[in-house]
C-alpha cells in the first residue's frame, strides 16, 4: 500500500510540475490552471473549493483544453460528472477541434462516453482531421463504443479528410466485429477513400485475412479497383499476403486486370520478390504473357529485379 500511494503521489506531482512549467512557472498559476490541473488527478474536493471560490469550470490552456478534457482523458468519471453538473461545456473544442466525446473515443472510456452523450454531446462533431467520435472508436476497435454511437444517431457514412469512413478505419485494422453493426446502420461497402480505395482494398493491403473474408462474404466487389487501377488481388500480391491472394482468387478475383502501369497481380509478386505466390496465381491462370504499359512481361519483370527463381517457376509453367 505504501508503495501505490508514493506512487500516486510522485505521479501527482510530476503532473503539478508539468503543468506549472506550461503555464509559465509558480508565480503565473492561477484557479484556471489549478482546475486544469486537478481534473487531470481526479481530486474533487479541490475541483469544488477552486469552483466556490469562482474558478471558471471552462478556461482553456493555450492549446483550448478544458478541466473537462483533461478529465476525461484521464478517465475520472466522477469528476467528469462533477464538472458538467456544475456547467462546464460538454462540446467545447481545442485548437484542433477535438471535443470530450473524441477524447472519450480516443480512450476507449465507454461509461464516459455515455455520460456525455446523455448530457448532449454532439456525435457528429468532428477533428481538424475530420474524425468524428464513431470513426475513431472504430479505429480502434470498441465494438460498444461503436454501438453505442449509432444508436445515439452517429453517421456511418461520413468520412475524414482522407475520405474514410468508420467501415474503412476498422477494416484497416482488422476489426471485424465491428462490420455487422456499420453495416446495419447503412455503412456503405464501396465507399471509396481519396485514393480510389474502398473498405475490401485497404483490407487487403493491410493484410487482413478475416476482414477481407467478412467484406467479401457480405457482398463486397472482389474486383473493385483503386484510382490508380490497383485491385485487391495486386494489393495483397505486392505485399506477399498468400492467404489473402488465395481467398481473393477463390472468390473470384480476375488475375489478369491490370493496374494504370498495367501491373498484373503476377508482375507485382515477381518484382516483389513474393515467389511463393507465383505458382498460385498461375494456377488461376494468371498470364505471364501480358505487358505493361512499358512492354515487359513477368519475365522482363523478373530479369530486371535478378529474381532468378521467378524465372525458374514461369519456364517450367509454375
Amino acid at each position: 500500500m505504501m508503495t501505490s500511494y508514493r506512487t500516486r503521489r510522485v505521479a501527482r506531482s510530476a503532473l503539478f510540475a508539468a503543468l506549472l512549467s506550461s503555464a509559465g512557472g509558480v508565480g503565473a498559476t492561477d484557479s484556471a490552471t489549478e482546475l486544469r490541473l486537478n481534473a487531470m488527478v481526479g481530486d474533487n474536493t479541490a475541483i469544488v473549493e477552486l469552483l466556490d471560490r469562482g474558478a471558471p469550470v471552462d478556461a482553456a490552456n493555450a492549446f483550448g483544453k478544458t478541466a473537462l478534457m483533461f478529465a476525461v482523458e484521464a478517465n475520472e468519471m466522477e469528476t467528469v460528472a462533477l464538472l458538467l453538473t456544475r456547467g462546464a461545456d460538454v462540446n467545447a473544442r481545442t485548437a484542433a477541434g477535438c471535443t470530450p466525446l473524441t477524447f472519450a473515443a480516443e480512450g476507449g472510456h465507454i461509461g464516459i462516453s455515455a455520460l456525455l452523450i446523455a448530457r448532449g454531446a454532439h456525435v457528429h462533431d468532428r477533428t481538424r482531421a475530420g474524425w468524428d467520435a464513431l470513426m475513431i472508436a472504430a479505429r480502434h476497435g470498441i465494438l460498444e463504443m461503436v454501438e453505442q454511437l449509432l444508436f445515439k444517431g452517429a453517421d456511418p457514412k461520413a468520412a475524414d479528410r482522407d475520405g474514410r469512413t468508420a467501415l474503412m478505419q476498422a477494416a484497416a485494422r482488422g476489426h471485424v466485429a465491428l462490420l455487422a453493426p456499420l453495416l446495419d446502420a447503412g455503412a456503405e461497402l464501396e465507399s471509396r477513400d481519396r485514393d480510389g480505395a474502398t473498405a475490401l482494398l485497404i483490407a487487403a493491403d493491410r493484410g487482413q485475412l478475416a476482414m477481407a473474408r467478412a467484406l467479401l462474404a457480405a457482398g463486397a466487389e472482389v474486383n473493385a479497383r483503386d484510382a490508380l487501377g490497383a485491385s485487391a488481388l495486386i494489393l495483397a500480391s505486392s505485399r506477399g499476403h498468400l492467404e489473402l491472394t488465395r481467398l481473393l482468387l477463390e472468390q473470384g478475383a480476375n488475375p489478369n486486370l491490370q493496374d494504370a502501369d498495367g501491373t498484373t497481380a503476377l508482375m507485382e509478386a515477381i518484382s516483389t520478390g513474393h515467389n511463393a505466390l507465383i505458382a498460385l496465381l498461375i494456377d488461376y491462370h494468371a498470364n505471364p504473357a501480358l505487358e505493361d504499359t512499358q512492354g515487359r512481361t513477368a519475365a522482363d519483370r523478373a530479369r530486371q529485379h535478378g529474381n532468378h527463381e521467378a524465372l525458374e517457376h514461369l519456364a517450367g509453367g509454375h
